[in-house]
């Protein structure tokens, strides 16, 4: 009797699974041409509402330990970024800039930087310190964390985990609201910091930062900097390349789109 109804159970969340698969065109293309059509499972909706729980759960460890906007030169020097980057976003997405965005800075030694689902950017000290980095690369770095919150890879990386565990998305379904909430902020702040993104996303995030920033006033070939930087740092290297691999093809390809959206930063710049 309980393996019919386990069996049963099983059944239903997957035809909940199927009936909610969309196929969704979560971005325009720009001039970088990114066109890939995703594949969904999980609501926007419910995503943003794990995000913002995920997020504030960030802000708030990081308030305890006295990290939270502590350094205010860096706080300032990243809202100012920040608030040249949004409005760009509307070129991918007309309904972004009006997002209810919130931009934070954390004292860390870590070299980390992120943008959940919704707009929820968080940049940590040590990714500005220990690369000594200038305003035009934290825009790439920025624009590109955007780049993934405009093309919601945490949905897309969700939902495809959602497919391949379906008893995990059967828990999901027979929760309540909250319990619900409560495991998609635990899985927001999964791909967040440990799941590494795929070359694939990482690619379409990289080149539709390399727009935003241009187009924001900052020299794109800073990105192809960033990544030089990033790729001299020793050891296994820093935090920020666990979830968002490096490499020379990486480079190539950000040199190969450089001459696509030069002319929006000099336009920018007159």
């Amino acid at each position: 009797m309980i393996r019919n109804l386990c069996r049963a159970a099983a059944v239903a969340a997957i035809a909940v699974l199927a009936t909610a698969c969309q196929t969704v065109q979560t971005t325009r293309p720009g001039a970088v041409g990114v066109e890939r059509k995703q594949y969904m499972l999980v609501s926007e909706a419910e995503v943003e509402k794990g995000a913002q729980l995920a997020y504030q759960q960030e802000l708030d460890k990081a308030r305890k330990e006295g990290a939270l906007n502590a350094d205010k030169n860096s706080y300032q020097r990243v809202q100012r970024i920040v608030q040249r980057l949004i409005p760009q976003t509307a070129v991918f997405r007309p309904d972004a800039p009006r997002w209810q965005w919130q931009v934070n800075v954390q004292t860390t030694k870590d070299v980390n930087a992120y943008c959940m689902p919704g707009g929820k950017i968080m940049v940590y000290t040590g990714l500005i310190d220990q690369l000594h980095a200038t305003d035009a690369e934290l825009a790439a770095v920025i624009g590109h964390e955007i780049a993934h919150a405009l093309r919601e890879h945490s949905r897309e990386r969700m939902s495809r985990a959602y497919a391949e565990q379906i008893a995990l998305a059967g828990v999901a379904v027979a929760t309540g609201a909250g319990e619900a909430t409560m495991q998609l902020a635990n899985q927001v702040a999964a791909v967040t910091f440990t799941l590494p993104h795929s070359r694939e996303q990482e690619a379409e995030a990289d080149r539709i930062g390399l727009e935003l920033m241009a187009r924001a006033g900052y020299d794109p070939n800073a990105a192809v900097s960033l990544w030089q930087k990033m790729a001299k740092l020793g050891g296994g290297g820093p935090e920020f390349l666990s979830t968002h691999p490096s490499g020379e093809s990486r480079i190539r390809d950000l040199q190969a789109n450089v001459p696509k959206v030069m002319g929006f930063y000099q336009a920018a710049k007159h």
